[in-house]
């Protein structure tokens, strides 16, 4: 049984992430799941991008079992795998360290919605989880940062705000194809740093409208969009 497909879509999508400025050094992973097959690909740990190979991308199934790969995966894995087990419609999991993402993640912190490029990908406000307790990071720390996560979007859906700030952490997001989260989790930086700006010029800047914000979301979103060309 091949992989190779889901190992080489992975594999574009983690060296898209340092020609976008989403990553320094290592900070950064990508992964791309096969929901009939239940497995997905993942970077390996610790590797640098300018080093890496479709062959060296790690296969694992849902529950976690090692599929095929000589090397250890992203130590994030377990998250990535958690997202995929709760968030059905989702293929492809984006987790960096993008410095103004993390701004917000760092001060716990809500990304609100403020403008029309926020509204573009996020139906409002991209939410911070809680902090872990004590007995989460000692335990399995991976695994509870996606059980954070999964019980944050409580009431939410993820496919209408495909993206989150893990407390103290940072950004994590997502989507129908690799390409897709990584363009997500670059949007995402990209508001923040705009939110950063609004919030030193304006401390009090109200949200978006919640009509221009329906407006901008589901002009690209859904049944009725009309924004782009004909698939």
């Amino acid at each position: 049984m091949s992989y190779q497909s889901i190992k080489e879509e992975c594999l574009v999508a983690n060296l898209a992430l340092p020609k976008t400025g989403l990553v320094d050094l290592t900070f950064g992973n990508v992964s791309v799941a096969d929901p009939e097959r239940r497995v997905f690909a993942i970077k390996p740990s610790g590797v640098a991008y300018d080093k890496l190979t479709a062959a060296d991308m790690v296969i694992l199934d849902y529950e976690g079992n090692l599929v095929e790969g000589r090397l250890r995966p992203s130590s994030d894995t377990a998250t990535h795998r958690c997202l995929f087990l709760n968030f059905p419609g989702i293929r492809a999991v984006v987790h960096t360290h993008s410095r103004s993402a993390v701004a917000f993640a760092q001060a716990g912190l809500d990304l609100p919605c403020l403008g029309t490029t926020h509204c573009d990908y996020f139906h409002g406000p991209v939410p911070v989880t809680r902090t872990l307790t004590p007995d989460e990071v000692a335990g399995d720390y991976e695994w509870e940062t996606g059980r954070v996560i999964v019980e944050r979007f409580s009431g939410m859906n993820p496919l209408d705000i495909p993206a989150v700030l893990v407390k103290n952490h940072g950004p994590f997001a997502w989507g129908p194809s690799a390409a897709k989260a990584v363009e997500t989790a670059l949007a995402l930086e990209i508001v923040a740093d705009m939110a950063l700006k609004t919030l030193a010029l304006n401390p009090s800047v109200m949200p978006a409208p919640g009509h221009l914000l329906d407006k901008h979301f589901f002009r690209k979103h859904g049944t009725g969009a009309y924004y782009g060309q004909p698939a």
